[in-house]
């Protein structure tokens, strides 16, 4: 909405997030690598930073170059953080010997992240209300370094490989370590390309006639569906038809395009992270070797690739666009299952 409001066309929007994902492709790997050879954990203070500036970016310059400069400092800190956290977490896990436990806390975690956005939801509102996007812009810079202070005090099991091989050599082992589990990184990259949808969901929320100062709280919904769909993933086993009816409730919701629409969009997004978590956790399981972060981020970046797809399909056609692509992931996951 800060980018409409600013005077940016659906064009300029898509092409600022497509600058995102291009950051994200370029660094995707090479901090993968960092977070492997180095400290998963430093990776993931050093995220929150960077993000905290990009912030400060779309504050003090709302503009195109200064939403894009925001941009690049938030992908920058988003790689650092992809594969770092989920690596951290695993390796957590296994060095209890509970790495079985990944796919239960994988969903918890998933689903904390998704409901935290319902309180953010209404503060949003009432920043927006008392301050506008500066007010809102600056409470979302300190909510990311405080994000870093409490990374600080996450622990980080010792890795021997770490110490033993060079940034490079680590790099290679997580590229070839890659290749064995493809059929999982791809539908990994796949199913998480979706998520760049994400985006999109207050501006459809906006052309479907809802106020800008209620749209927050009009895709309150969607969250928490989500969290529903997250958390319902550590109980319930794989189901191949998921991701198809999540696609054909997004060409729904899409057709019909008023405000109660917004109630098919939350339950599009709940079956879709359903079958995202089970992706992650499928990959996970599957990666044999140190080199965790970095084959992580080898999915990261396949994500990216897609998400091009994700911001062309709305460009296009907006979400009917992307409720047919939906379809056409699910077509390709459920073959590779």
């Amino acid at each position: 909405m800060l980018f409409a409001d600013s005077g940016l066309s659906d064009a300029q929007i898509s092409v600022l997030l497509a600058i995102w994902s291009t950051t994200a492709v370029v660094f995707e790997v090479p901090s993968g690598a960092i977070a492997d050879r180095f400290s998963r954990r430093g990776c993931l203070v050093a995220s929150g930073v960077l993000q905290a500036f990009g912030y400060a970016a779309w504050v003090v310059f709302p503009s195109f170059w200064g939403f894009a400069a925001g941009f690049v400092l938030w992908g920058l800190g988003g790689t650092l953080t992809s594969g770092a956290f989920e690596a951290l977490l695993y390796d957590g896990l296994a060095a209890n010997g509970d790495e079985e436990s990944y796919g239960r806390v994988n969903a918890r975690v998933d689903t904390v992240e998704l409901v935290a956005q319902v309180p953010v939801a209404v503060v949003a509102t009432a920043l927006f209300s008392f301050g506008g996007y500066q007010l809102a812009g600056w409470a979302s810079v300190a909510m990311c370094l405080l994000s870093s202070v409490i990374a600080l005090r996450f622990p980080e099991p010792e890795r021997e490989s770490s110490e033993e091989e060079g940034y490079l050599a680590t790099l290679r082992t997580g590229l070839r370590e890659s290749v064995p589990v493809k059929r999982a990184v791809i539908a990994v990259s796949l199913v998480f390309a979706i998520d760049a949808f994400e985006e999109y969901f207050t501006l459809l929320a906006q052309d479907w006639s809802v106020p800008t100062v209620w749209v927050p709280m009009a895709t309150i919904g969607v969250p928490l569906m989500g969290a529903a769909g997250a958390s319902l993933a550590g109980r319930l086993p794989w189901r191949g038809w998921v991701l198809f009816a999540s696609g054909a409730v997004l060409l729904l919701a899409a057709v019909l395009a008023v405000p109660v629409a917004i109630v098919l969009l939350g339950l599009f997004y709940g079956l879709y992270r359903f079958v995202l978590v089970h992706v992650e956790t499928d990959l996970q399981h599957r990666i044999d070797t140190d080199a965790r972060a970095t084959v992580t981020s080898v999915a990261g970046i396949g994500s990216e690739f897609v998400a091009f797809a994700v911001y062309a399909a709305w460009v296009l056609g907006s979400a009917v666009a992307v409720g047919v692509l939906v379809l056409v992931i699910a077509v390709v996951v459920s073959v590779r299952k």
